[in-house]
């Protein structure tokens, strides 16, 4: 193996193009989740001499272990695997190899870490900063959809002002592997929405005609990055001392759930998880303020 190569060869350029409209056609996957597999791919690629179907497990295992030098997060080398594994199997299946390099190649052990999440007297404090103009009854909107429905950020952004019917109290969202399910919104969320509706929207859309329920003040729809931005404003505003993300408030819709009685199954096909084991996390946090519960209230604690 020698220095990175500053650019891939056309053949490799052209494979690995393939294997992401292959996944995008048939899984359906998100854009960000394509850029991962691609950058995972580029950069298998500039490391080694050899294209990447020229590789064999051995080659692997070294790029695995100059990760590990290089002090790379066992979290991104675990995507790079999940990367290799999908295209290696995409070329097995399109017979360009016949044997899959990637497998028995084990994933990095890392400890399970809890989600980061607010108290439910944070989240009010947030979700009451917002002012009363056009913008901030947008934001306000949104911000009670998050906590309200524990929508991803890329969900919210995408709804089109079709989706959501207030008068039944649901919701339409497209999810990963554009999976739909339908949300129940609380009155909170609804009474928002309302007055975005009747005070913000128009004056935001400016006369011009978008799909979007929520939009940006120069009419189109609004942006992950956008609205990123807003929130991480409100949090600086609001005094808390916890970094605040839209995530934060999906894992403090999942979190105060479990926390009243929700169970697992019910919070899984809220939260659009395909697998249950993804929604067990939410469990080590149920289960961590019950710790902390029993030793504040407990006389033995």
């Amino acid at each position: 193996m020698t220095d990175k190569k500053p650019e891939l060869d056309e053949q490799t350029k052209q494979l690995i193009q393939r294997f992401l409209d292959s996944l995008w056609l048939e899984k359906g996957l998100s854009q960000h989740t394509l850029n991962s597999y691609a950058y995972d791919l580029k950069h298998l690629g500039l490391w080694c001499e050899k294209g990447l179907i020229s590789l064999a497990r051995a080659d692997l295992l070294s790029y695995l272990a100059y990760r590990f030098e290089q002090n790379y997060n066992p979290r991104s080398t675990n995507r790079f695997l999940s990367s290799a594994r999908r295209f290696y199997g995409y070329c097995v299946r399109e017979r360009l190899l016949e044997t899959d390099p990637s497998t028995l190649i084990e994933s990095p052990k890392i400890g399970r870490s809890l989600p980061k999440t607010l108290t439910e007297k944070e989240v009010d404090i947030l979700l009451d900063m917002p002012p009363d103009d056009a913008m901030g009854l947008r934001d306000k909107a949104m911000l009670e959809m998050l906590y309200a429905c524990g929508l991803r950020i890329s969900e919210l952004v995408n709804i089109d002002a079709h989706e959501i019917n207030l008068q039944q109290g649901v919701i339409r969202v497209i999810g990963k592997g554009n999976k739909e399910r339908l949300v129940p919104i609380g009155d909170a969320a609804i009474d928002a929405v309302n007055s975005y509706l009747r005070y913000g929207r128009a004056e935001l859309l400016n006369r011009q005609v978008s799909d979007k329920l929520f939009l940006s003040r120069r009419g189109s729809g609004m942006t992950r990055q956008a609205f990123w931005y807003r929130i991480k404003h409100y949090a600086k505003i609001s005094n808390i001392k916890k970094s605040i993300s839209p995530h934060v408030l999906r894992h403090a819709f999942a979190t105060h759930l479990l926390n009243h009685g929700a169970d697992l199954r019910s919070l899984q096909m809220l939260l659009g998880h395909s697998d249950l084991s993804t929604t067990q996390i939410y469990t080590h946090v149920a289960q961590e303020r019950l710790k902390q519960l029993h030793k504040i209230h407990h006389p033995r604690g």
